[in-house]
């Protein structure tokens, strides 16, 4: 994808995110009486800005993209009319102040689900969980899974696509615990099979954890004929076209789809020869594979895929899709089984279980908004209510200048009697720059190291 889509991709992301959670802010404000002067998306110069509404509020778009606020009339800020003291944030009962605060971060849970509900109404195609065979030693190859196991449910929680899986998988992979799977064999019968993930390091985290457990995507026997050519790809640049049946790559022989992506994969950014058969006659190109990362490691990618078999994938693709009614309820279960393990891992960071090389900045950010984008609206969506439910969990933690400080403060209130003094909320006020700086610092080294090549 060029670096315009992707930043495209990421500013429409992160606008629709911002606008969510402050219009979160702005509706309960307006519910409860408190006067708006500023709605802002984006930090900065206004680029665009407009006045409306009969309190004149103003609507702005700001130059620097990462965030954006709601400002209110507040005595604590400046000189307030007489006519708008009782609008004031600040004499606001401590209640409405909680419901004004907390009401950005709901609204990005809202958002989470909306996005759920919208996609589990349309249906997800999705890749069912068959593995392959496992590197011998490996705790997959312990557990005695076998090539073409479909792996039904994960500790009693059913499994219906390797995204699901994933997710299944990690939630006790940062625990290094044991679970028990179930297996549906390619004769149709079900096994138990327990996975022991006590051997599981830091480093496996960091990287494909996946890998690590010798869980390994089962690829059908597909014959290496193409079936699709990205454009703007390596592949179209290089002159393979739909059809072709590529034969050998490098004066290696190739019967199988699987064997041709390996090959591929192996050759990032170096020439290569594929010998296709193309109307009866052998055709010689040569392409050369982009460079991308994956985990600590570069692969090669040309822009092709396979010709569908829709007999052979017939056990291997599904589709998640439920009723209007029923995917409410979905939806609120996926967002709350996010939320709950986003927080499971910040915690885990802090006390060390889980290296704080997991922690993504904005380039990160960026990257997978634009692949997600490049891979269709579907998991664009999917990725863009992911990363709402992790900024609603952001939001929340009891962190200085983050709502959930403010909440913090009003809990104290609330105890007290009365409201946190000047000097502690200046104090916190400190603490809290030096802390979001310092996390937004590390999360932009962790971008970097992982784009030159580190871990």
């Amino acid at each position: 994808m060029s670096f315009l889509n992707t930043v495209f991709a990421f500013l429409l992301a992160l606008g629709v995110l911002i606008t969510f959670h402050e219009f979160g802010h702005y509706a309960v404000a307006r519910l409860c009486g408190v006067k708006v002067l500023r709605f802002s998306v984006g930090f900065g110069s206004p680029l665009w800005r407009r006045r409306l509404g009969k309190d004149g509020t103003e609507w702005a778009i700001g130059a620097f993209p990462l965030g954006g606020y709601v400002k209110m009339v507040d005595e604590r800020e400046g000189p307030v009319a007489q006519q708008d003291l009782h609008r004031a944030f600040n004499r606001q009962s401590v209640w409405r102040r909680i419901a004004i605060v907390a009401a950005g971060p709901l609204a990005n849970f809202f958002l989470a689900i909306l996005l759920y509900w919208v996609l589990f109404v349309h249906g997800m195609p999705g890749v069912r969980p068959a593995v392959d065979t496992p590197p011998a030693g490996s705790p997959a190859a312990l557990a005695q899974f076998e090539p073409g196991d479909l792996i039904r449910s994960v500790g009693g929680k059913p499994t219906r696509t390797w995204q699901e899986l994933r997710w299944a998988l990690l939630e006790h992979a940062v625990e290094r615990d044991s679970v028990e799977i179930e297996v549906e064999r390619l004769d149709g019968k079900l096994y138990e099979r327990r996975l022991d993930m006590a051997g599981l390091d830091s480093e496996s985290l960091d990287a494909d954890f996946l890998k690590a457990l010798g869980i390994v995507q089962f690829q059908p026997p597909f014959p290496p004929v193409i079936g699709t050519v990205v454009s703007g790809s390596a592949a179209e640049a290089g002159g393979v076209r739909v059809g072709d049946e590529v034969v050998a790559l490098d004066d290696i022989a190739i019967d199988r789809w699987d064997r041709l992506v390996q090959e591929v994969r192996r050759r990032p950014g170096r020439p290569l020869e594929l010998v296709v058969v193309r109307d009866g006659a052998e055709v010689r190109l040569g392409v050369t594979p982009t460079a991308e990362r994956e985990g600590d490691r570069e692969i090669g990618k040309i822009g092709i895929g396979p010709k569908p078999d829709p007999a052979a994938m017939a056990r291997y693709l599904t589709e998640v899709k439920y009723s209007p009614v029923d995917a409410v309820g979905q939806a609120i279960r996926k967002t709350w089984e996010a939320s709950i393990f986003t927080l499971e891992m910040m915690g885990k960071m802090i006390v060390g279980k889980v290296s704080i090389k997991n922690l993504s900045g904005p380039l990160t950010i960026a990257d997978y908004a634009g692949q997600s984008a490049q891979l269709g609206w579907l998991p664009y969506v999917s990725f863009i209510a992911l990363v709402s439910i992790s900024l609603g969990v952001l939001n929340l933690l009891p962190v200085p200048l983050l709502d959930g400080g403010h909440l913090m403060y009003y809990s104290v209130e609330i105890i007290k009697g009365r409201p946190v003094s000047e000097r502690v909320l200046e104090i916190g006020q400190r603490v809290g720059v030096v802390l979001l700086f310092s996390l937004m610092a590390f999360a932009i080294y962790n971008d970097i190291q992982r784009l030159v090549g580190g871990s």
